[in-house]
């Protein structure tokens, strides 16, 4: 038995599931591409049913901002994101066959939109289980790259051939055949360094890349 399993996670309370594990899955967000402009927060199950209740609120718009799971200020995020001027916005739906604490969250900045859909399933563990519609099951653990590029031959071989790091975990998927697009998403032992993000953005193939990197032996 873990430390984790007799004492629980740190975090501001009240509950790991409802707050700490939405924290997470905002954070990842966050990491992905800062503080947005704008956020909406769709929530499903027993996330829709508690919302504020049990903190989920508070957790989602604290982990958008960046704060980390043990930070007094969580129990503020609603005056903070006043401050910085967030618009957000939380909705319910049916999100389909997913765990009860499941939340899409949709983020602007700028010309910059990203959809992450993420679940907590117990004692603050987190699941990212799509990515701008591209199916994968990130644990925030490690490092990650999220590249959208051309589906072209030899694209991806020129991603993997930048990157001097292990590679944990490899997800790809085609999301516009019309256009030619897909988008690659590629978990890291160890943060990528900049000139690996330099080299990635260089290829031809490449249009955009962005890394969530952890700080020593952090989880999202």
């Amino acid at each position: 038995m873990g430390l984790l399993e007799v004492s629980g996670p740190v975090m501001i309370g009240p509950s790991s599931s409802h707050t700490l594990g939405a924290l997470r899955i905002a954070r990842f967000v966050y990491k992905l591409m800062g503080i947005p402009e704008s956020v909406v927060f769709v929530l499903h199950g027993s996330f829709a049913l508690t919302y504020k209740g049990h903190g989920t609120d508070r957790a989602l718009l604290a982990g958008i901002l960046g704060l980390k799971p043990d930070d007094p200020k969580v129990k503020d995020a609603y005056k903070l994101a006043e401050q910085v001027g967030l618009r957000f916005e939380f909705e319910f739906a049916d999100l389909g066959d997913v765990h009860p604490n499941t939340v899409l969250i949709k983020a602007q900045k700028g010309n910059l939109y990203n959809e992450v859909e993420g679940s907590s399933i117990g004692g603050g563990a987190i699941r990212i289980t799509k990515i701008n519609g591209v199916e994968c099951s990130l644990a925030g653990d490690y490092p990650a790259l999220v590249i959208v590029n051309k589906d072209k031959p030899g694209a991806l071989k020129g991603i993997l051939d930048c990157i001097s790091v292990n590679i944990a975990n490899v997800y790809l998927r085609r999301v516009n055949a019309l256009e030619g697009i897909a988008l690659t998403i590629i978990e890291l032992d160890e943060n990528p360094s900049n000139d690996v993000l330099e080299c990635i953005r260089t290829l031809k193939n490449v249009i955009e890349v962005y890394a969530v990197r952890l700080e020593e032996g952090e989880q999202i």
